[in-house]
């Protein structure tokens, strides 16, 4: 049912891209703390630390704020200070390079977090499972190919950092391809959704 609908083919594309961007930051970064320089305990420390407040500050704002927008949003400023972090320590110093990174770190589990919220809001219930199993691989598979490009960033900081930060950028444009699903209920079936979506596009295009 999913392959047989361009619209679902569609959603379900745009969103495992954007999950594969995600994934590879959320398990790459913490692995790649040793390439900036700076106090490794301290770095892994605060990234560990991170994932509480981004939990709390989805858990608290998830009605009400909008996914599309939210998930845009926070790609961009997480692939920007992880580009940020490849800048020479004599602009920007190496202390200062942790806090940056601890902020893409931040943006990237909320923006994990909201994933996982928006892909259940995208998919009616009868292929919710089936696509809540890829889109979770694509952000698997995000986590797989991480080491390769921390081991690389060992002799070049933008194979780590530089890479995260243009890919997580680079899919998470693919967020403008899906609809906004806040305060939409839920279809059961695959025709409640197509009639759902028919009847927003009418009431945007007006009488």
């Amino acid at each position: 049912m999913l392959w047989d609908r361009k619209w679902a083919t569609r959603r379900l594309t745009a969103i495992m891209t954007v999950g594969f961007g995600v994934g590879l930051v959320y398990y790459g970064m913490p692995l790649n703390v040793g390439n900036l320089g700076s106090n490794l305990y301290l770095s892994v420390t605060f990234n560990a630390l991170a994932e509480f407040p981004s939990a709390l500050v989805t858990f608290f704002l998830v009605g009400k704020i909008n996914r599309r927008s939210s998930v845009l949003a926070l790609t961009t400023i997480s692939g920007i200070l992880s580009l940020c972090c490849i800048v020479n320590d004599e602009i920007i110093p190496a202390k200062v390079q942790m806090v940056l990174e601890v902020v893409s770190f931040f943006s990237t589990c909320t923006c994990f977090e909201i994933i996982m919220i928006y892909s259940v809001e995208l998919f009616p219930t009868c292929v919710r499972n089936f696509a809540l199993a890829l889109i979770r691989q694509a952000l698997v598979l995000g986590g797989v190919l991480a080491p390769m490009l921390v081991v690389k960033g060992r002799e070049n900081k933008f194979w780590s950092f530089g890479v995260f930060g243009l890919l997580i950028c680079c899919c998470g444009l693919f967020t403008v391809c899906l609809p906004e699903t806040r305060g939409r209920s839920i279809c059961d079936t695959m025709e409640e959704e197509e009639y759902k979506e028919a009847d927003i596009n009418q009431s945007r295009i007006g009488p």
